[in-house]
């Protein structure tokens, strides 16, 4: 480090600043943690050999980032602070070494927590109710964003307690919904969000609180101010007595005093960390015992009482062999990079997304290339970086495509998107797309029907768009290779169960640009009828339904007002397709069991699928969600149901089981 030139210093600082805004303020990183981190610790070690140098810019010097313009601000009566990371257990040694020493006290208790990956939140109650929700910001004033905070829902709007209290913890976005995110900013051409961390920062700073709510973002609540305050005197005591007040806990915590369940624990997380259902980056570590917590304080950016152990990336080298492009149903083209065979996270991977051409452009991606990938959330296999110590001279920059790989049309970009679209309606990769769309599980559901038949039926021009099939017979089915009576009858039969599918999976499987399975199913439950809908949108009033923007509202009378539509409508109901919301009972009422009830299920039940049930439910009127709170009104549990379970009989929540079930839904 003693070869660094103050210049060097100053841009190596600057650089990391910039990863800082990209990072916290425009939850767009351009860098990964690991190559983040990296550099931070280089920063530091030019400091403590210079610290005439530091000054009040410096990144080790403060905490977060900056705050948006466009929220209210908010000031930390105690400042939320960062933590100092360690990359080794060596290092993690040498920290609880060090911390004993300060406290003269050997074989010290620590709480040992998953470190989540999400965006730091502060929550205040006043009389058992929430009024204020925050970000950290830098530290000392963060970003009010009340309004948002109030759409997430494992998050109580009221409590037990009616004393004064702030409680901390974590945002996060879980990997599902990570990833069904992603897939759907991909088919709308936005930008993908790099990891759930950002994804969950980019849907909590929405101005349009809506747009927080269909996220589903959740969290893990871990500190109370002044825990003593509420006869606490230890960080375990406090995660319980969060737990009893109803906040979300992450339950995956140990208080240890030895090194080799240290080690043991970080061994355990680091390996079962693909199998969570959200993304954890390392394990935090925080003296147990609040009274040594005061007596060790803090710096003015981190505790001295906690540090966290960030786990290293899981990477893996592999060569580029060529570029794909696909398109998608709406249209978008996305580049993906084929390479040779190589084993990540326990799977095979042979190819990994590069989202767009900006994105390919950005970390220059060239064939021939030899490069480090990674899963983004764990899940999505993403291009990291080039190795550039390996790549030849006569490699050339990738250029843009100019015209679309399947119909040959000229690609463009609409608006001010990102993405790279073909507009031509009859190219035949659309046409594909939206017919398996329309047979997928979450819409039509059509068995059988994947994209390989889908493909053959439209090579052998047997279907070209969605009325197609359900013209579909055997004389046309025998024309395709391999199709035998039995697959020709079973296909057959799943087509024609599919025409009595309820009005929502209709109104997501025809592909609407924006409209979801969440927006298909409320819209459903409100007209009733897709004609009702139709006449509805020719009067120009607003829909006036939670969620449902003026996007969706657009995207709904543009692809209703055309004529091609309309005809494919009037076509479907010539076929005898139902176009009507059908539930249980046709209209939820207030006499039903569920009607306006919050409900959770877990474990897994016999005679229902999660997804059939949720249906039936909601066509009941229930508000079906994802955690148990002080809130919800009934747990329905299977068979293997854990920690749901628990938190709603800690909470005393009415339970049902299977059997129950079955007697009410009769």
């Amino acid at each position: 480090m003693n070869n660094y030139s103050y210049e060097d210093y100053i841009k190596l600082k600057d650089q990391l600043n910039i990863y800082r805004r990209q990072y916290y303020t425009e939850d767009a990183p351009t860098v990964t943690d690991y190559e983040y981190d990296q550099q931070y610790q280089a920063l530091l070690k030019i400091e403590s050999q210079h610290s005439d140098w530091i000054t009040a810019d410096s990144p080790s010097q403060n905490v977060g980032g900056a705050i948006s313009s466009a929220f209210p601000k908010f000031h930390h009566d105690i400042p939320m602070l960062s933590m100092d990371d360690v990359f080794s257990k060596d290092e993690v040694k040498h920290s609880v070494e060090r911390i004993e020493k300060v406290v003269n006290q050997k074989s010290l208790d620590f709480n040992l927590e998953l470190k989540i990956d999400g965006l730091a939140i502060s929550l205040i109650y006043e009389n058992g109710r929430l009024i204020k929700g925050s970000t950290r910001g830098d530290g000392i004033t963060g970003e009010d964003i009340t309004p948002n905070i109030f759409q997430i829902e494992d998050i109580p709007k009221t409590i037990s307690l009616k004393e004064h209290l702030e409680v901390r913890g974590e945002c996060y976005l879980g990997k599902d919904n990570f990833a069904k995110l992603n897939e759907q900013r991909l088919e709308d051409g936005e930008n993908t969000f790099a990891n759930p961390r950002n994804a969950a920062a980019g849907s909590l700073r929405q101005l349009n609180s809506n747009i927080t709510k269909s996220r589903h973002l959740q969290t893990f609540i871990y500190f109370i101010i002044n825990p003593q305050n509420y006869g606490l005197k230890t960080q375990s005591e406090a995660l319980k007595q969060l737990k009893s007040w109803g906040f979300a806990t992450n339950e995956k915590n140990m208080v240890i005093n030895d090194f080799k369940q240290v080690s043991s624990f970080i061994d355990q997380y680091q390996e079962q960390r693909l199998n969570l259902p959200y993304n954890i980056d390392g394990i935090v570590f925080k003296v147990n015992n609040f009274e040594l917590q005061n007596d060790l304080g803090s710096t003015v950016k981190v505790p001295r009482w906690e540090f966290a152990y960030k786990f290293p990336p899981i990477e893996a080298k592999t060569h580029i062999r060529t570029i794909e492009w696909t398109v998608g149903r709406t249209g978008v083209v996305t580049p993906t990079a084929v390479m040779d065979p190589v084993s990540l996270a326990g799977t095979t991977v042979r190819k990994a997304t590069l989202h767009n051409f900006d994105y390919l452009r950005q970390k220059d991606v060239r064939l021939g290339d030899d490069v480090y990938i990674f899963k983004a959330g764990d899940i999505i296999p993403e291009v990291d970086y080039v190795d550039l110590n390996s790549r030849k001279n006569c490699s050339k920059q990738y250029i843009e495509p100019t015209y679309c790989p399947d119909c040959g049309a000229r690609l463009v970009h609409l608006e001010d998107e990102i993405a790279l679209r073909c507009i031509n309606p009859m190219c035949p990769a659309q046409i594909r797309a939206h017919l398996e769309h329309f047979a997928s599980r979450d819409a039509m559901n059509i068995l059988g029907l994947g994209s390989r038949v889908v493909e053959k039926l439209y090579d052998l021009e047997l279907v070209k768009e969605i009325p197609d099939l359900y013209k579909l017979n055997e004389e046309k089915l025998h024309k395709v290779p391999g199709f035998k009576e039995k697959s020709i009858q079973k296909l057959l039969e799943n087509i024609q169960n599919s025409k009595n599918r309820s009005l929502e999976r209709l109104l997501y499987g025809l592909g609407i640009r924006y409209v979801g399975k969440t927006a298909a199913l409320k819209i459903a439950q409100k007209f009733r009828d897709l004609e009702n809908l139709i006449k509805f949108l020719k009067t120009g009033s607003d829909l006036n339904i939670d969620t449902i923007g003026s996007a969706i509202q657009n995207s709904l009378v543009n692809y209703f007002e055309n004529d091609k539509v309309l005809i494919m409508i009037n076509e479907l109901k010539t076929l005898k397709v139902n176009l009507n919301y059908l539930s249980k009972n046709t209209i939820a009422n207030s006499n039903d069991y569920f009607y306006n009830k919050k409900v959770v299920i877990t474990g897994t039940l016999k005679k229902y699928s999660r997804r059939d049930l949720t249906q039936i439910l909601q066509a009941q009127g229930a508000i079906v969600t994802n955690s148990v709170s002080s809130k919800t009104d009934y747990l329905i549990y299977g068979s293997e149901a854990g920690s749901k379970l628990e938190k709603a009989q800690s909470l005393k929540t009415p339970l049902i089981s299977e059997e129950k079930l079955n007697e009410i839904l009769q």
